[in-house]
């Protein structure tokens, strides 16, 4: 083959590759409208996805006791081994992340330099259950469930499963909710003044009107439907997981059901407002919404 004819193959052939390329990149993100998205699989128990403020998405996979980073340019990486059984996650305005550590029975943030502190590890000078999930407000206050699952209680130095809130600036920790079965998923909306608690225990979710103190009042059933996360888009609408993620109006009207091949844990939203992150299961997948 003349020398010619070997370089236009070769041009061919990297034109293809470069194609290719493109094409998996832009596979990063699932298109508006399509089906559910398997980004990564091969976990235990995944939960606790969170956005990152460039986009990456924590989660947890509680089993194994590790916390993982997908990102759409590197795909899936271990972000902390012994994470103490890592539950819910958030970041915060700052870019640090907020960690229930359900095994270790705290609540502890990781600062942007990497340093580690413990928010709250006890309440009336008694260990917690087992920090859930977390919700962290405008003051920059955390509310943050705490449930025990499992068969093992006896250790239990909490009087109940309950909700909590530490107070900005840290130290001072309140308990704002003691009447729910077992409380796991927790989010607010945008302005801060509702916080939506779901009480897995009894399959419900229910809306708080927050005060300025942080206390809670105004308890109201929204859905007679429980679920583990939630998830909160730009428009209003609350996402629950059950055994699929169901999709309820502000006014709590049903509006849709996105089916998963595994069962959801949890939820949240991509920096694009648009791609909803879901982890389940042994997998995280993605789904992009015409929101």
């Amino acid at each position: 083959m003349a020398r010619t004819e070997v370089g236009s193959v070769m041009n061919r052939l990297l034109f293809t590759f470069a194609l290719l390329l493109c094409v998996c990149s832009c596979r990063s993100y699932p298109e508006v409208g399509s089906e559910v998205m398997r980004l990564a699989t091969g976990f235990n128990f995944t939960e606790g996805p969170a956005v990152a403020p460039n986009g990456d998405i924590y989660f947890s996979d509680i089993p194994n006791s590790r916390i993982h980073v997908w990102s759409a340019k590197k795909g899936v990486s271990t972000f902390r081994e012994n994470s103490g059984r890592a539950n819910g996650l958030i970041f915060d305005a700052l870019g640090n992340l907020g960690i229930c550590e359900g095994g270790n029975r705290r609540v502890t943030l990781t600062m942007t330099n990497g340093e580690e502190t413990v928010l709250a590890d006890r309440y009336d000078g008694k260990k917690f259950n087992s920090p859930n999930d977390l919700w962290v407000d405008l003051k920059g206050g955390v509310y943050f469930t705490d449930p025990r699952y499992g068969k093992k209680r006896d250790d239990m130095e909490q009087d109940g499963e309950d909700v909590y809130y530490l107070v900005p600036g840290g130290g001072k920790v309140m308990r704002v909710i003691d009447d729910l079965v077992r409380p796991n998923g927790i989010i607010g909306t945008l302005k801060g003044e509702t916080l939506y608690v779901a009480d897995h225990g009894a399959k419900k979710t229910y809306t708080y009107k927050v005060n300025d103190d942080g206390t809670l009042s105004n308890k109201t059933l929204f859905v007679a439907d429980g679920s583990d996360g939630m998830a909160l888009d730009s428009m209003g609408n609350l996402y629950v997981t059950t055994d699929v993620v169901g999709v309820y109006s502000p006014e709590g009207k049903f509006l849709r059901k996105i089916k998963v091949p595994e069962r959801p844990s949890n939820v949240c939203f991509g920096k694009d407002g648009e791609t909803l992150f879901i982890t389940a299961r042994k997998s995280l997948y993605a789904i992009r919404l015409d929101i």
